[in-house]
């Protein structure tokens, strides 16, 4: 049984990050997904696909797989660039504007 180890990134509703901060371990399943004749859904016989763990830390994720005999693999997050604005929100409305700025 296979399993990845990873930090979700943020959702595309969100500006915050929250969620994201956890390490989360889903194991990969091994059977392709069936789609259901009447309702349409997707399922899949193996049910440990089902299964989502989150873990503080990469390194309790890893300690987790490797007591429970579990091959995980790491993949690691891509780190984004803070996006701070030298004068921030208040700059909007700033008194010694130098340009004329409208919404």
């Amino acid at each position: 049984m296979t399993a990845r180890i990873y930090r979700p990134a943020r959702n595309a509703m969100q500006s915050g990050t929250a969620k994201t901060k956890d390490w989360v371990l889903d194991y990969v399943s091994d059977t392709a997904r069936d789609i259901d004749p009447l309702m349409g859904w997707t399922s899949n016989e193996d049910t440990q696909a089902q299964v989502r763990l989150r873990f503080p830390t990469k390194e309790a994720a890893l300690d987790y797989a490797k007591d429970n005999g579990i091959d995980a693999v790491v993949i690691e997050p891509q780190t984004r660039k803070a996006n701070v604005r030298p004068g921030g929100y208040g700059d909007n409305f700033a008194t010694n504007r130098r340009q004329v700025w409208t919404h």
